[in-house]
């Protein structure tokens, strides 16, 4: 390496498919002075070679790691150079396997482009779910920890179903104002904040300007929300467009908020379970429940979490 770098391997164990990532052995990088020397106010650096992999959740993007050991320095900056699609691997979020701190069997760590930690991301909760089970060769059934609570996941062929946790805070048909309009917005907690604005034409809605305005309405503080926007295909059926926070952008799908848009158009309509949901990205996802009126159980998200590709990067 040039620069007076010297960068430490990655070692990985190989499955009994060829399959890399099931255990990850960084060792420390020695420091490095800078070539400018004492003048520098001798400053040094510390490289690490991070071994991740690429997943895709219905066009929902993620970096995933093994962070079993404790040893990854995730800080905001890290995790935002990595998001970053011009200087980085690219991705909506990062997604970190931990132990779990009781009965599951591992605690997932979410993680924003910003570098930000939330509570919880559906379609990022499948990819976790396929990555934790290859690293521990599971293949039927796992739970992990959240911030919302413990998730179990189902493997269903190349789909995954998950349970969620039970929604809360149902809010319906409150006018929020922006700077142009006014907007019949209905809101859910489906682990983290979602607003619902239903439309007559997807297409023509200006997503990154209404869901930035609803993400920081004084109406959704001090955390703010995501936003989608709905459009009725049919009586059990919608798409969706999503604006998500953190992200600050409109994202090709968001697995909380399918799951937010589904209860809400369930009780703007009494369309019954399942409700298939059309995401940007192209896949139809589907969700189950049971309830109604804010008072919902047994909550699933059931769609596709694919494996892109591995890498090395320097962090």
């Amino acid at each position: 390496m040039s620069g007076g770098k010297e960068m430490f391997r990655a070692k990985t164990a190989k499955g009994a498919k060829g399959e890399t990532g099931k255990c990850l052995s960084l060792r420390p990088l020695r420091e490095t002075p800078s070539p400018l020397g004492a003048r520098a106010g001798s400053c040094y650096k510390r490289w690490m070679l991070l071994h991740f992999t690429k997943m895709n959740g219905a066009g929902n993007d993620f970096v995933v790691v093994d962070n079993r050991q404790g040893q990854l320095p995730l800080t905001c900056a890290a995790i935002a150079r990595l998001c970053d699609r011009h200087r980085g691997v690219g991705a909506d979020g990062l997604l970190a396997v931990e132990p779990a701190e009781g009965a599951a069997d591992f605690r997932m760590r979410y993680y924003n482009a910003d570098g930000g930690e939330a509570e919880m991301c559906g379609n990022g909760a499948r990819c976790f779910a396929r990555y934790a089970g290859r690293l521990a060769g599971m293949s039927g059934r796992i739970r992990f920890e959240t911030q919302a609570g413990i998730i179990a996941a189902e493997f269903v062929g190349e789909l995954v179903c998950l349970s969620m946790s039970e929604p809360q805070g149902l809010r319906l048909r409150e006018n929020v104002a922006l700077a142009n309009t006014l907007l019949t917005v209905h809101s859910v907690n489906t682990g983290v904040p979602h607003a619902v604005v239903m439309v007559d034409d997807l297409e023509a809605v200006p997503v990154k300007e209404y869901g930035a305005g609803l993400r920081f309405h004084a109406h959704f503080a001090p955390r703010g929300t995501n936003a989608n926007f709905i459009q009725p295909l049919d009586a059990g059926s919608i798409a969706i467009r999503t604006y998500e926070r953190g992200v600050e952008d409109e994202t090709l799908a968001c697995g909380t908020g399918v799951v937010a848009s589904a209860l809400i158009f369930h009780e703007l309509t009494g369309a019954p379970s399942p409700v298939a949901v059309r995401v940007r990205g192209g896949d139809t996802l589907q969700v189950g429940f049971e309830g109604s009126r804010g008072a919902y159980q047994n909550v699933t998200l059931t769609g596709p979490a694919d494996f892109v590709f591995e890498g090395k990067i320097e962090i």
